[in-house]
């Protein structure tokens, strides 16, 4: 076997291994989300997620979260991170950045992808049907279910999928590192501004997290299956003239093939 096929065979042999795995750990986040559901829906997580609401409050006065006055504003807008508006927002200048780019069908996928993530999340709220804490009082206005958090599971959803975008484009591994860093940081962030504004338990963003998680992780998978998507780095280094570009054919190539 030539140099060149000994590598392409090991590149091939990373990615089918890359995506199982990514099938696997999806597949074990639905069964801890299950597993969370379940025990909402038995009363076992109440005391616990009391406990820890209360925790985040001033004593003697529940209406006043803890630390100084600016981290509560700096909660705020942190939340705004995940809300319907900023995410609808990035969604629609990102693919609108696709269309332009001649990627129409990766544009198609994400907002497929996102929209399925949306429409999952307003079904598990409904199934679920779990009202919002009522043991502290809501720094911010909040209307629908608690359980899972649509911030926690959405932020997920559409900062895990961009993050992948943009990590199949970079052939340096620190910034694929830190595209997907980043992601899950905002995640984090989000969910817990959730449980420190009073509107969700931390149940409720513990179940959100493993739902978008599961979800993000089987949106790469089909996007493995059905555009071909590779990373930058699994691409040809020379004699590619369309390396670096993001048309279509540098996002699609390998649904080609």
């Amino acid at each position: 076997m030539t140099r060149l096929g000994t590598i392409l065979s090991r590149q091939s042999w990373r990615r089918e291994f890359l995506t199982w795995s990514t099938v696997l750990g999806a597949s074990l986040l639905a069964l801890v989300f299950v597993m969370i559901a379940r025990e909402i829906m038995e009363g076992e997580t109440h005391r616990l997620d009391e406990a820890i609401l209360t925790m985040l409050r001033t004593p003697g006065d529940l209406s006043v979260a803890i630390g100084p006055g600016w981290l509560t504003k700096v909660m705020t807008d942190i939340t705004a991170l995940g809300g319907v508006t900023v995410l609808t927002l990035i969604t629609l200048l990102v693919t609108l950045y696709l269309v332009l780019s001649r990627a129409e069908r990766t544009a198609a996928f994400l907002v497929v992808s996102i929209l399925g993530g949306w429409g999952l999340s307003s079904l598990l709220k409904i199934g679920v049907g779990r009202p919002r804490p009522e043991l502290v009082p809501h720094l911010v206005e909040v209307h629908d279910l608690s359980f899972p958090s649509g911030h926690a599971m959405l932020s997920a959803v559409v900062y895990l999928t961009l993050g992948a975008l943009l990590s199949r484009l970079e052939t340096r591994r620190r910034l694929r590192v830190f595209f997907m860093v980043t992601a899950l940081f905002l995640t984090l962030i989000i969910g817990l501004s959730r449980i420190f504004l009073g509107v969700h338990y931390p149940t409720d963003v513990l179940g959100g997290w493993c739902a978008g998680l599961a979800w993000a992780s089987l949106s790469w998978f089909a996007a493995q299956r059905l555009l071909g998507w590779r990373t930058a780095s699994d691409q040809p280094a020379e004699g590619d003239p369309d390396e670096g570009t993001l048309d279509e054919t540098a996002y699609e190539r390998g649904s080609r093939q």
